[in-house]
């Protein structure tokens, strides 16, 4: 789905000529994707930190992230041309941490740091969790801050 961008879930499966894409309609119906993305959990709620512990903003979703980060080098060696690639995934629901940046065309969205190589492979994911998440030194910015790839 991020390689053929529609407005909405539904338009995936649409009939319409203008939007009509046969692979999504082969792989599985709609009302199955659904059911799915309904029930798609990564994290059990019981076991969400307590408050005075220290907080981790993405607890749902860190094992994603680690799993992704630790599978990325087992399957490719960079070249070393590498770049810091700032990307804006578009959301809108509530998060504390979800970025509003006026001059981008994705206006709302999370902000999330790539390590990738000249061919595009990405190497490393962080997020940005919010200037008082960050691990840095008040004078350092956030592009600095993560640039901390191990």
């Amino acid at each position: 789905m991020g390689h053929n961008v529609k407005d909405t879930v539904h338009d995936y499966w649409s009939r319409h000529k203008q939007l009509h894409t046969l692979f999504y309609r082969e792989i599985m119906t709609r009302d199955k994707f659904l059911h799915i993305l309904l029930f798609l959990h990564f994290a059990d709620n019981s076991q969400r930190p307590d408050p005075g512990e220290e907080y981790d903003r993405l607890w749902k979703i860190r094992t994603v992230f680690d799993t992704l980060n630790q599978a990325y080098p087992k399957f490719y060696n960079p070249s070393e041309h590498l770049a810091v690639d700032e990307v804006i995934v578009k959301f809108h629901d509530r998060v504390i941490f979800r970025q509003y940046i006026p001059k981008k065309r994705k206006h709302f969205g999370i902000k999330i740091y790539k390590l990738c190589d000249e061919s595009g492979y990405t190497y490393d994911i962080r997020v940005y969790l919010g200037k008082d998440s960050c691990s840095a030194t008040d004078d350092m910015t956030a592009t600095h801050a993560t640039v901390t790839f191990d």
